[in-house]
Formats: structure tokens, sequence, C-alpha cells
């Protein structure tokens, strides 16, 4: 049965605008089940290789919930995080206002409340294969679990390539495709049958998380990122597997450094 929310060609961008808009109420608890909670630990280690430095200018895109670009705010870069589901974002906003220091604050802890400032992302509405960023403007430009959704995963990482600057680090976190046949089968039936059962009990449709699979049959993954990265002429291009490639992430630099 074909999936409703993967179509591609014109109406691949609704489609996946409608599936976010179903899941975005429960996101964060399904990632923590479907991951047994291991989606923090990647998405730790991607900020880990993406080394943020206090003042540096980092783009998360596709950013959902805001995971990652919480956690880069943390390391006291300045970020920005983008994506084209509002309801997604408006989970990003409620998150920040809960982090947001109140006007008014006790003399003691002002201090402590002014430095907080710098780790409350920006969540901005917007098109991850056209942002409205100049180029060469951010030093680090992710995206976890977005790649692959975008009607071209190459005008995506083209784009966050345009907006690094040079020597700027471009991070892709999101679902890979094991080298092992055997270990690969164990897991495309996993996404296959146990992935559904989630969507179905947490947000009663089952597609909404069959969809990962099907999505995944059409997207390349860790070898096609590296590849399309090479292509772009960026250094030091590494691709980093965890769980015997289930999981990946794709490292690079811009050239002219």
């Amino acid at each position: 049965m074909v999936n409703k929310y993967y179509q591609p060609g014109e109406q691949r961008a609704a489609k996946v605008a409608d599936l976010f808009a179903t899941i975005a109420p429960r996101y964060d608890l399904v990632n923590d089940l479907q991951s047994f909670g291991l989606h923090r630990y990647w998405k730790r280690r991607l900020v880990r290789l993406a080394a943020p430095q206090p003042g540096e200018r980092a783009l998360d895109l596709c950013c959902g919930t805001g995971d990652i670009a919480f956690a880069l705010a943390r390391h006291g870069a300045e970020v920005v995080g983008l994506d084209f589901s509002e309801p997604m974002l408006a989970v990003a906003r409620g998150r920040s206002e809960v982090q947001s220091p109140k006007s008014k604050v006790q003399s003691p802890i002002k201090s402590q409340i002014a430095n907080r400032k710098s780790e409350i992302p920006q969540f901005l509405h917007g098109d991850a294969q056209q942002t409205p960023f100049p180029d060469n403007h951010f030093e680090i430009v992710t995206i976890g679990y977005g790649l692959r959704n975008l009607a071209s995963w190459e005008a995506g990482l083209s784009e966050m390539h345009r907006v690094a600057i040079p020597g700027g680090r471009l991070l892709v976190l999101d679902f890979g495709k094991p080298e092992n046949s055997l270990w690969r089968g164990l897991y495309f039936s996993y996404l296959r049958w146990l992935l559904p059962v989630f969507g179905a009990v947490l947000c009663r449709d089952s597609q909404a998380y069959s969809y990962i699979l099907e999505s995944l049959k059409h997207y390349p993954a860790q070898r096609g990122v590296a590849l399309k990265m090479q292509q772009l002429n960026c250094e030091d291009v590494r691709t980093i597997n965890m769980l015997g490639g289930v999981m990946s992430i794709n490292y690079a630099r811009k050239a002219g450094t």
C-alpha cells in the first residue's frame, strides 16, 4: 500500500506538512519510544561534532521541536532554527517560553538571566531549500531527520553549503541504510511492522510512522549524502555510523578556510 504521506514531485511538501501537523503534539514522546531514548544521544553526538563555540552563528534546518537548536544554544552559539511546519514550530516556541526569563527578576540573579538569554534560539518559518540568509553566514549548519523529507535533498544540502562560511561545519543526522544485509533486513522489519503501531496508538494514524520506511527507500542515506558533499568540494568529509548504520551523521567542512 502506498503511504499517503509520501508523494514525490510537486505534492511532496504538502504531504510532509500534513504528516508533521498530525504528529507534532506527540512527536517528542514517539521519538523517545521508537528509539528507546537513543535519539537524544545521537543528537548530543551531532552537537559534539559541530563543536559550537560562544558567539558562533548556527542554523538548524528542519528544526522541528528544537532539540538540536537548544543544544547548540546551550554552548553559547547564536542559533536560528528554521522549519516549514508551523505546528512543530509552535512546540519549539513553547519550549522557548518555558526557558525564557521573566521580564522582572530579582537583582541577585539578573546576571544569570542575562547569560541565559543567549541560550534561547530564534525560530523561523521557512523552506530549507530556499532560506532567507545570505551566502557565507553561519559557522555551523545542521539538519536532523529533515533532509530525507525535502522535495529535493540535493537542493537542501546545497543550501546548507551556500549559507555556511568557508570552513563552516555541515552536519546531517538521519536514518541510515546499514551495509550488512541481515542487519538491514531486521532494521527495515522493525520500521515496517512496529513503527506503525506507535503511529496508530499515539497519533491515531499508522501511516504517520510507516512513512519513515517509505521515505528511506527513496533516500540515498549516508553514502549518497557523503558523495554529494564531495561533489560540493567539501573538506574533511566523514560518515559516522551508529548502531551498525541504522543511524548516521554526515560531517563536512566548506572549503576555503
